[in-house]
């Protein structure tokens, strides 16, 4: 499962597993060895047994015998953190009370008005070009911006936040990008505590379930994880359906809402994930998964179960997994959705004659065992002012009397820690992406 050909198809090995089973073994990464459940019924089964199926990666034999190599790609994606993702039992529904009811807080207003300003300044970096790559333009850079903004992060915090996440997700120095992940998720946890504001970071802060610093930090850091990789491949699939040619496409008019619809049945944007370690040997409809080895539900792949074909016909929402289910299942289902509809509705309405550059048949995945993840997705539109950003900001301060944003130069492209190494800013960091944004709309 992380090779190239598994990328380009991978309904391939899924289809190849289901004809022997509702699961089967898989390899995630070099010497990483797994069950993938492929069946509905049977991945049901699994995320809602808690009791049979736990989350604690600690049980993990391999890892804990050494068998597993710690450089491995897919350990930071595995490995035990005391956040809700991996706990059980009393644990986890502490810790995710905490994160759901601060999710709650978040309703439709307050993210569309923090989505919109967002969507505008990145349309603004490439829309005089008539040329952009939605992926990596767009749908990547606008939850990176986006969760610092929910977060509550400063400048500076911002800046080393965007540019160690990005890091992370793209395998550059992963074990340094880390250790600085982790050192500006502190610093900002020590400030919304000195100084608590009106995001998730204060309100989880002030939650009666009373979170340490380090258990602030890993429900933080799941927070990013689970929802910046398949927030931008929601976004970036779903402008493949609505942008290409055909009756369900750009030429027949699907609504937004559809298309995130079909993409959540067709290509999951977690498409492999929710790993559980059987606290005894377990027969998986004819395939034993061995105490303490990690089940890994294949959510794309019970999509696409034969037993649900009327379902996936009418696209029953209630029907797929995308969202996972049982006590694990996504808490944040309902702003994930507001902030690809909102994105998605700025981009298209800015940039009304947009087409993809390449075929849908020639798009190139990006490998991995866990997400269905486009590469790049190359588009051309025609040529429009960087107007979009002026207005945005001029709206946002309420008319108040200040030069145009309009001739600020823009900051560079690549949110990584490169391209972070510009003008000098607080405490003596350089400033970055994040920063430069907030120039812009500083009230």
């Amino acid at each position: 499962m992380h090779d190239s050909a598994f990328a380009d198809d991978p309904q391939q090995v899924y289809d190849r597993l289901r004809a022997h089973g509702p699961a089967g073994p898989v390899e995630l990464a070099p010497g990483v060895d797994a069950t993938l459940v492929v069946g509905h019924e049977t991945a049901l089964r699994v995320l809602q047994n808690s009791t049979l199926f736990a989350r604690d990666a600690r049980r993990w034999k391999a890892l804990n015998e050494g068998r597993v190599p710690l450089d491995s790609p897919v350990v930071p994606m595995m490995a035990y953190r005391p956040s809700c993702l991996f706990t059980d039992g009393a644990v986890h529904l502490r810790l995710r009370k905490a994160v759901t009811d601060s999710l709650a807080r978040l309703n439709v207003a307050r993210i569309r008005r923090d989505v919109e300003p967002i969507a505008d300044y990145l349309i603004d970096r490439f829309s005089e070009r008539g040329r952009a790559d939605l992926l990596n333009d767009y749908a990547k850079l606008l939850p990176l911006l986006l969760f610092n903004k929910l977060f509550g992060c400063p400048a500076d915090i911002g800046d080393a936040l965007t540019s160690s996440i990005s890091a992370i997700f793209d395998g550059k120095d992963a074990a340094r990008a880390n250790e600085e992940l982790t050192a500006c998720l502190m610093e900002l946890i020590a400030l919304k505590r000195r100084e608590p504001g009106d995001d998730v970071t204060s309100w989880l802060i002030q939650h009666p379930a009373g979170l340490t610093d380090e258990e602030l930090k890993d429900q933080l850091v799941v927070l990013m994880g689970a929802g910046m990789e398949p927030e931008r491949n929601l976004i970036a699939n779903a402008l493949v359906l609505l942008l290409s040619p055909g009756e369900s496409g750009r030429d027949g008019g699907m609504l937004i809402e559809d298309a995130l619809d079909h993409v959540l049945w067709n290509q999951t944007p977690i498409a492999n994930y929710a790993t559980h370690y059987p606290v005894q040997d377990v027969d998986l409809g004819g395939v034993v998964a061995p105490a303490h080895t990690p089940v890994v539900i294949s959510f794309a792949a019970a999509n696409s179960d034969p037993a649900l074909a009327d379902a996936r016909r009418t696209h029953s929402k209630g029907a797929h997994l995308a969202w996972g289910a049982g006590p694990h299942a996504c808490p944040a289902k309902d702003p994930a959705l507001t902030i690809a509809l909102t994105a998605i509705e700025r981009l298209l309405n800015a940039l009304p004659d947009l087409v993809l550059t390449v075929p849908e048949k020639d798009l190139q995945w990006r490998p991995g065992p866990f997400h269905r993840a486009l590469a790049a997705l190359p588009a051309a539109f025609s040529p429009t002012p960087a107007t979009r950003m002026a207005a945005a900001a001029l709206h946002h301060r309420n008319d108040r009397s200040a030069a145009s944003p309009a001739s600020r130069p823009l900051p560079p492209a690549d949110p990584s820690p490169a391209a972070a190494r510009g003008t000098s800013g607080p405490q003596g960091r350089r400033k970055g992406f994040w920063s430069s944004f907030l120039d812009i709309f500083r009230v």
